[in-house]
């Protein structure tokens, strides 16, 4: 662990307050849950709860499924990184936090298909991902509970290819799928 220098008193009612330095760094945002851990020695640690973290090996099957059913890169993430990936190298993507323009585009709720033959601006899914190596992409946020758990993200490498309805309906049928899972 790493010392901030930071210290905190505990009120009556038992609540610390996160310095927003802090917060803004672990991209903790107001209503984000946070699993409690201790240890042996006393040490309470918290710690972003992910609920699709719960599900990473399911994650990964799906993200599988998708690269040797539809040929493209196929992404999972929760609110803040990379959960599994299929059919790019596993340091491209692996644990990676999500840039911010995928995190808006997942804040906006809504499926995104973008052509590069089209005209449309591919977005950077990580922050050190580099939009050049794919022709197009289809971005689909995860919801359950109403609420905004992760994203799905399907990338294609191919030059000149374009992502269709059947890609768009492949994705958000396995978003719907895996956002009714994390309801049970």
């Amino acid at each position: 662990m790493r010392a901030t220098g930071i210290v905190r008193r505990i009120d009556e009612l038992g609540r610390v307050v996160i310095p927003k330095e802090i917060r803004r760094t672990l991209r903790i945002r107001e209503g984000d849950p946070l699993e409690i851990f201790t240890d042996h020695d006393g040490e309470v640690v918290l710690k972003k709860y992910s609920p699709i973290g719960e599900i990473a090996a399911i994650a990964k099957d799906y993200t599988d499924s998708l690269y040797r059913t539809l040929g493209h890169v196929a992404l999972i993430s929760d609110r803040d990184a990379i959960v599994s990936s299929s059919g790019a190298g596993k340091r491209d993507y692996a644990e990676k936090g999500l840039s911010p323009e995928a995190d808006q585009a997942l804040s906006g709720r809504q499926q995104m298909i973008l052509n590069l033959s089209s005209g449309a601006r591919l977005l950077p899914i990580t922050a050190d991902d580099r939009v050049e190596n794919y022709s197009a992409q289809v971005i689909t946020p995860i919801l359950a509970d109403g609420e905004i758990i992760g994203g799905l993200f399907l990338l294609s490498r191919e030059s000149g290819q374009q992502m269709t309805t059947i890609d768009q309906k492949v994705a958000e049928t396995t978003a719907n799928i895996i956002g009714r899972q994390m309801e049970q």
